[in-house]
Formats: structure tokens, C-alpha cells, sequence
């Protein structure tokens, strides 16, 4: 496959590729979850109009160079958050990033939506790995990596530092391989059979 899929079911969430129509949707989503998302995303601290047009831009200008597939989450056709897949850690590597409305958080629907991801990543050609990079402190991010059955490789200073409030300045790196993906999709595909 050269590319994931456009839009695919997570169950209970669909995830599709950002437009632009997404942009009230989006912009509202931001506002309102403001507290949740600026102690972790540097992006976060800046929010506007203008930002979320050329967030939304630039998605779609990387979705066509294979750089970054970003991915808006829905429930019931409502914008509730956002993942990609992004070609950052150098050749067979794909790195996740997400981050879910906070009166959506705390139901899995972000755990839910992170696996889809990570069976579109391992869709695609050349892929070995898949990684979830997140500040030490930021724990809910590492609970979705644990959940999913990511192991954690290393801690590392960040290269920047810290860039938002919440964080240490420490970064904890987490590791699928296209391997164990498949031995515990299979496992968990038989264990909904049997029962």
C-alpha cells in the first residue's frame, strides 16, 4: 500500500483525513479543551483562526509528499481529536502523535483510535516500527502506548527542552515492531472468536 487509508473505523471512531471544512470544527475543539492541551502541545499555546487554516494546510500539503498522515477523530460524525502518522524517525519508522477533546477523555476513544493508526502504519510498505514519543510527565499519553502493548526503549533529554508547562524536558520513547503487531492482533482477533 502506498498510503493509508483516506478514512477507516476504529470502533467506536472514524477517523478521516483533515479538510478544510474541518476548520470551525476543529478551531472549536481547540478552544475548548484549551486546559487539557497546552500543557503538552507547543501548538496549543497559540490557537487562532489563521493557525488552524494553516495547520490544516500544511496536513494536506504533507498527506500528498507521504511526510505526515494526519487523521481528524470523530464520534458521530463530531470532531473530537486528531493523530498522524509521521516519517520523523528515520527509514521503516513512523512516529504517532494524538491528542483527543477533554470531555472525550477517559473512555479509550483515543486508545481505540491509536490502534487503527497503528494497523494503517504497518499497512504500509517498508514499515518495521511504529513509535509514541511524549513527555515523561505527561502519563495519560504513556498509558495508551502501555495499553496497546508498546514497549518503552528509552528516556531522553528532549532536544529543545521543555516547550510547554507540563513538561520535564525528558522524553520516553515507545516501541511497536511490525512483528509483534501482528502476534497480538491475531492473539486478540482469536480471543473475540472464541468467545
Amino acid at each position: 500500500m502506498e498510503e493509508p487509508a483516506e478514512s477507516f473505523r476504529a470502533e467506536p471512531v472514524d477517523l478521516r483525513r483533515w479538510r478544510m471544512s474541518d476548520l470551525d470544527a476543529l478551531e472549536r475543539a481547540i478552544r475548548e479543551s484549551l486546559d487539557h492541551l497546552v500543557p503538552w502541545m507547543p501548538w496549543a499555546a497559540d490557537p487562532g483562526r489563521r493557525q488552524t487554516a494553516a495547520f490544516l494546510t500544511r496536513v494536506d500539503e504533507e498527506w500528498e509528499t507521504g511526510r505526515t498522515y494526519a487523521y481528524a477523530i470523530t464520534l458521530d460524525a463530531e470532531v473530537i481529536g486528531g493523530c498522524s502518522l509521521m516519517r520523523r524517525i528515520g527509514p521503516g519508522g513512523l512516529e504517532i502523535g494524538y491528542w483527543l477533546h477533554s470531555a472525550r477523555t477517559g473512555r479509550g476513544l483515543v486508545t481505540t483510535a491509536v490502534a487503527g493508526l497503528v494497523d494503517q502504519g504497518f499497512r504500509l510498505a517498508g514499515t518495521d516500527r511504529v513509535e509514541i514519543h511524549h513527555d515523561v510527565a505527561n502519563h495519560a499519553s504513556g498509558a495508551v502506548a502501555r495499553r496497546l502493548g508498546f514497549t518503552e526503549v528509552e528516556r531522553v533529554p528532549a532536544p529543545e527542552g521543555p516547550l510547554t508547562p507540563g513538561e520535564s524536558g525528558t522524553d520516553v520513547i515507545w516501541r511497536m515492531t511490525a512483528d509483534r503487531w501482528r502476534t497480538r492482533t491475531a492473539g486478540a482477533a482469536a480471543s473475540r472468536r472464541a468467545s
